[in-house]
């Protein structure tokens, strides 16, 4: 397709030309059926500037609706409507995130951040461990003498971490708790039954990205219907959460049966980390694999980095762990402990100012988009 060109907008004019656009897509309704954005849409007669960032954490971006409209680029109208949809949610991440003035951090920079992030701190762990004690940091240590903490204490590991971790959790909360009231939504809303299993099934199988009745996935990377970009969301998304369940369940095994890590290869937590691992090598390795192929059309260059920089994270997460796995007993532990660290460290960091809070608001946006399916709307009957 022609690609437009892509000029830099001030909030302002950003709302402006979505409030334009939604107006074209309302009169249009031809994409009505291909995701939950436009039914979202044809409920509303103006848009304010709360609706347009709404519906842009609604978009999943899937494109078909580019490929099928009469008014995309080069036509006079300049309709891209999932390019603007991105920008919006572009803007909800600058102005949702805790404390604020973190929200600047991934703006055109974000793989860099992310690596230079997780380098330094593997730095420091590396140097700490080779000069304080070479000996032992480069000495090989089985599982029977506590493998890789030998060199780290627990205590000290899950101290460490777990700050971080409370810390991201707690901006993520904060970030979805200005989010959720500026829509007009009460909280306690967002908890009701039926809008929240329903919003939450479609997150978790990502509905929007099925390409509509059809089903026949979306029209990314390009024109060509492929479920590709819904397979490797899977693959990541369910990946993360079994190696979340790997550290869960060691965590029972280290507290509650007084069984302390390393486990070996056959344990659950060990089994379940193997698995996420590789999850997490094929999700995001595709998901970058078709981003680079992404029709130009659809590229918001001040988010590129954002995006591409969670994908490098996860999957050198996922490198560095399953090498740590297997030199655990090595004289190269210690360096691959230290670069895995670093990585982890860094995400856990950047989390809540980075690609990872889409799913959070994505999330508020199904939720919400499934207690309207149930109000009336004047002249028209709820859904």
């Amino acid at each position: 397709m022609f690609a437009a060109e892509d000029k830099p907008m001030t909030l302002d004019q950003l709302i402006e030309d979505a409030q334009r656009v939604l107006r074209i897509c309302n009169a249009c309704r031809y994409c009505e059926g291909y995701c939950s954005v436009f039914p979202a849409l044809a409920r509303r007669l103006e848009f304010t500037e709360n609706d347009v960032l709404y519906l842009g954490n609604l978009c999943h971006n899937c494109g078909s609706c580019l490929y099928a409209c009469q008014f995309s680029p080069p036509h006079e109208f300049q309709v891209n409507f999932p390019k603007l949809m991105a920008k919006a949610r572009g803007e909800t991440y600058r102005r949702y995130a805790w404390p604020g003035f973190l929200g600047k951090l991934y703006e055109n920079n974000g793989v860099a951040v992310s690596l230079i992030s997780a380098l330094s701190i593997a730095l420091l762990f590396w140097l700490a461990g080779a000069l304080s004690n070479p000996e032992r940091f480069f000495a090989a240590h089985s599982d029977a003498q506590g493998s890789f903490y030998a060199l780290m204490p627990h205590n000290l590991m899950a101290g460490v971490f777990g700050a971080v971790s409370l810390f991201a959790g707690f901006a993520l909360l904060m970030g979805f708790l200005r989010f959720w009231p500026y829509m007009g939504e009460e909280l306690a809303d967002f908890f009701k039954g039926g809008p929240l299993s329903e919003g939450v099934h479609d997150a978790l199988t990502l509905k929007n990205l099925g390409g509509g009745v059809e089903g026949e996935g979306c029209t990314y990377p390009n024109e060509q219907k492929s479920l590709a970009r819904r397979t490797f969301h899977h693959f990541t998304f369910y990946g993360f959460m079994l190696c979340f369940a790997a550290t869960s369940v060691a965590t029972v095994y280290h507290y509650a049966l007084g069984q302390p890590a390393p486990y070996p290869v056959t344990s659950l937590p060990v089994l379940l980390g193997i698995a996420g691992g590789i999850g997490l090598l094929i999700g995001p390795a595709g998901l970058l694999w078709i981003k680079h192929q992404r029709d130009p059309e659809f590229k918001v260059p001040e988010q590129s980095g954002m995006d591409a920089g969670f994908l490098v994270l996860l999957f050198m997460i996922s490198l560095t762990g399953l090498g740590l796995l297997i030199w655990r007993e090595s004289g190269a532990m210690g360096t691959w402990l230290a670069i895995h660290l670093g990585f982890v460290l860094a995400l856990f960091l950047t989390m809540p100012y980075g690609k990872f809070v889409h799913g959070m608001y994505r999330l508020a946006a199904l939720v919400r988009y499934h207690l309207e399916r149930r109000r009336p709307v004047p002249g028209i009957a709820p859904e």
